[in-house]
């Protein structure tokens, strides 16, 4: 305590700031914003010595302005980087950005997907006796904005892009600040590198829309959170972002060859179908990583029979997700069960040889590439 006053009389002495009429504030703080404050020269002499002094007495005005201190948010810049300063703190949900796809001109994007797999000769005829039935024509417009914006790419000059990928990151670090669009940070989340951007190809946006709508929905986030802490598995590790890149493609192949056309119609929606799949097929990828105790090197070979599953059964998948989201909300354990996270922490997802849905070759025998 001397040495804080003596600190405190050494840096006011000569320059003490005049108090308004009651006495209750110098002058010079008068009218300054919050934000303004911690880089004021004498408040951050007032707290450089404090050495763990606490006062006695906390008046409700010091709590209040305790309360605006912390809710200034600090933005985490990077060098060659763009943190996204247009919308800090603020939060955006599944139906705002989808809302955001809905109303841009997207015309160009569209031009380039294929709504169905095209079949010819015998694998046509097949399909057309012993295949799922057709897609309902007030359903494929619907289908056709999936695919678009699975044709999308990420753009840091957008604003919702950047507000997509900070929600993502809080939801899953507990973060309350923003951060950079490009940083390390990222490969901690399960990409590649630096850059998310790099590693949409095969999904493009849709697989970030597929990330936010397991962080922003309720009934998901437990799941979304079980499963990140299941990646960083000092045994078992994998890049979650990745995975879940390779599960929206997935989904996009399965609403392609109409595999989801039976439940879209039945529901009447595609893109709520899309997502409880994308969902439920992530949750059976990670039960199967838990309990058959799969490693990194297993991926490519995992991702490719849950494909075939999926693709084959995607009710059943579904009934699964319903259980689990069932059980969740009552409290009780869930079908990945207790996962102990103790030990090493896992590597960042560029030490990883990750095999994706894409690249695994027909007769390879060892998962050796990256998505």
């Amino acid at each position: 305590l001397p040495r804080r006053k003596a600190k405190v009389e050494s840096v006011c002495a000569g320059c003490s700031p005049p108090y308004d009429a009651d006495n209750s504030a110098p002058l010079a703080f008068r009218g300054l914003p919050i934000s303004e404050l911690k880089n004021h020269s004498i408040l951050r002499a007032l707290t450089a010595e404090a050495d763990g002094w606490e006062p006695g007495v906390v008046s409700a005005e010091v709590l209040r302005a305790q309360e605006e201190w912390e809710a200034v948010d600090n933005i985490q810049p990077e060098t060659g980087s763009q943190a996204s300063s247009d919308q800090p703190g603020q939060l955006i949900s599944f139906s705002e950005a989808l809302q955001h796809f809905q109303t841009v001109d997207l015309s160009s994007f569209k031009k380039r997907i294929q709504p169905t797999i095209r079949r010819t000769g015998l694998a046509a005829l097949r399909h057309c006796l012993f295949g799922p039935p057709k897609l309902h024509q007030g359903l494929r417009e619907e289908r056709d904005l999936v695919l678009t914006i699975a044709q999308c790419g990420l753009d840091s000059q957008d604003p919702v892009h950047g507000r997509v990928l900070q929600t993502i990151y809080k939801k899953l670090t507990g973060s309350r600040f923003d951060c950079a669009l490009h940083g390390d940070h990222w490969e901690d989340l399960g990409f590649q590198g630096a850059n998310p951007a790099t590693d949409l190809r095969g999904a493009g946006f849709l697989a970030l829309l597929h990330l936010l709508y397991l962080v922003m929905d309720s009934k998901t986030l437990l799941m979304a959170q079980e499963i990140f802490r299941l990646s960083r598995h000092h045994i078992q590790q994998f890049p979650f972002c990745l995975m879940s890149i390779n599960i929206t493609r997935i989904a996009i192949q399965a609403l392609r060859e109409e595999c989801l056309s039976r439940e879209c119609n039945r529901q009447q929606k595609v893109i709520p179908v899309v997502n409880s799949f994308y969902a439920a097929t992530f949750l059976r990828l990670a039960h199967i990583w838990r309990t058959q105790q799969k490693t990194i090197s297993d991926s490519g070979f995992v991702l490719k029979d849950l494909e075939v599953l999926a693709k084959k059964s995607p009710r059943r998948l579904l009934k699964t997700l319903e259980i689990y989201l069932a059980r969740v909300s009552k409290g009780q354990a869930s079908f990945l069960g207790a996962q102990k996270c103790s030990g090493p922490q896992a590597p960042h997802s560029k030490d990883l040889t990750f095999t994706g849905v894409c690249d695994l070759l027909p007769h390879s025998s060892e998962g050796t590439w990256l998505i």
